[in-house]
């Protein structure tokens, strides 16, 4: 029993992960219908701010610690990767908006190997050691058995980034302007909705959700380096196509799917099929519904 949920749980937070980085790539594709394939990248560059910054404000120059060490960390890695995500858009897919789709599809390639050897020429291409920012909580001895502090902020992260999320989507006017242009942008931009604002909006959203999700699992795993945000990308992707790419609740589900097929496959048949089993899964899913789980499969006329 222990075993099962130690496994559960840490599906779980692998899932919690996948979620944070998958709602990017399906609030993207709901807006513009493009697969930002450098959003991966984002999350790599938000672990590697956290860790740069938790250096310079945990140090003895500054010497914070506990709660407001990690908190400020997060908006500041929170902060940068907005502003990559905000540039990204800028340059890479805006001056491509009235192009065919294979144009911003390759451009968001070139995007991601830009990026990745670009950290790794700047920092450097071995892992590095991400410190425990997550301050020690007193839990009872019956929580504490079955969920570690780590995964327990992991989890409240989560939790709190999408309900937030679902609040701004529902009921503030951008929110709205985003819901608009996702169902008919031609509409919405003769109703006075700005297009390139509202596609900014998203990226920048997306990528603080994929930045915290950097820092959180650099303080799980406790080590990074220039390459997780490729492999963490495509299954943050395979989450979102999983539950119906466009769908935040599929996003989600997806993501958790994903988490729990990794972490049983992990411990009842071998680490080394892991992935495998879950993009078995994916396609399993893909063949009774290719829609996803939450998505609609549409017929185009041609």
């Amino acid at each position: 029993m222990d075993f099962f949920l130690s496994l559960f749980m840490s599906g779980l937070t692998k899932g919690s992960i996948y979620a944070l980085i998958a709602l990017g790539y399906t609030m993207v594709y709901g807006i513009i219908a493009l697969i930002n394939f450098a959003h991966g990248e984002i999350y790599m560059i938000g672990a590697f701010t956290a860790l740069i910054f938790s250096m310079l404000l945990g140090g003895p120059a500054v010497g914070m610690s506990g709660w407001t060490l990690l908190l400020t960390v997060a908006a500041l890695s929170a902060l940068y990767a907005a502003m990559y995500g905000w540039t990204m858009e800028k340059i890479a897919y805006q001056p491509l908006r009235g192009a065919s789709r294979l144009a911003p599809l390759i451009s968001a390639i070139g995007m991601s190997i830009f990026l990745q050897n670009y950290v790794q020429l700047v920092q450097t291409p071995n892992f590095l050691v991400f410190p425990d920012l997550i301050p020690q909580i007193d839990l009872p001895a019956a929580v504490a058995k079955a969920i570690n502090r780590t995964h327990l902020v992991i989890l409240i992260v989560t939790a709190v980034a999408m309900v937030a999320l679902t609040v701004f989507i529902k009921f503030t006017r951008m929110g709205m302007a985003m819901r608009a242009v996702a169902q008919d942008p031609i509409m919405a931009r003769l109703s006075g909705v700005k297009l390139d604002r509202v596609i900014s909006v998203t990226f920048v959203i997306g990528s603080v959700l994929a930045a915290l999700g950097g820092l959180l699992i650099g303080c799980s795993m406790r080590q990074i380096d220039f390459y997780i945000g490729f492999l963490a990308g495509m299954k943050a992707f395979t989450a979102a196509v999983l539950g119906g790419i466009g769908s935040i609740p599929g996003a989600v589900i997806g993501a958790l799917i994903l988490g729990f097929a990794e972490s049983f496959a992990a411990g009842y048949i071998s680490s080394s099929y892991k992935d495998m089993v879950a993009f078995i899964i994916l396609i399993i899913i893909l063949t009774l519904k290719p829609g996803g789980i939450f998505g609609t499969s549409q017929t185009q006329k041609v």
